[in-house]
């Protein structure tokens, strides 16, 4: 079985069904997982709750006219806390986006793995490179196509706070320097 296939089977049979169970009458409860390994706990100690979101994105190739969207996003510790699962929902401006990740340490590699799902009916699902520790900041780097060519893009979990953090999406701006290109600021509900 293929990395790729494998990881969609463990999403349809373990970790969508965790995450539905912990909907009840509407309401969102946190599970009560206990992180799989020290990896795991660091992560969900600053992602994992109830959070409100704000998204500005900045005029480029990708947004001529900027905008913005405003929304809920719901991460909790799912798979025996193995696996960080993250839904997010958020509109405005910017159109509507509808998603999830799902972060998970990697022990052999030595390395976080990120999964993310889009409201994108042309590749709706996809792994996005890897994931780590710069000081207090968590970092995620992968590339995209972008104009035709493979690009260094980073996502980055900055400013963390009990209660807030700034998600920044950049893109390589072709001299080495990464250019932001939407910034998320997440506040604890």
């Amino acid at each position: 079985m293929t990395g790729s296939r494998l990881l969609i089977n463990l999403l349809v049979s373990v970790l969508i069904p965790s995450f539905v169970g912990a909907q009840q009458n509407g309401k969102s409860r946190q599970p009560k997982e206990i992180a799989a390994n020290p990896e795991m706990d660091r992560l969900a100690k600053v992602l994992a709750g109830e959070w409100n979101t704000a998204e500005r994105m900045e005029k480029s190739a990708f947004s001529p006219g900027g905008g913005s969207r405003t929304g809920r996003a719901h991460i909790s510790l799912v798979a025996g806390g193995a696996s960080l699962f993250a839904e997010f929902h958020s509109n405005g401006s910017a159109g509507k986006l509808e998603g999830l990740y799902l972060i998970w340490w990697d022990k052999p590699a030595n390395t976080y793995r990120f999964f993310v799902c889009f409201n994108d009916s042309s590749v709706p699902c996809k792994l996005r490179g890897t994931a780590h520790w710069e000081g207090g900041d968590f970092v995620n780097d992968y590339q995209e196509m972008v104009e035709g060519k493979m690009t260094k893009c980073r996502d980055s979990f900055i400013h963390i706070t009990p209660t807030s953090n700034t998600l920044t999406a950049a893109v390589d701006a072709g001299d080495g320097t990464m250019k932001t290109l939407i910034t998320t600021t997440n506040t604890r509900r």
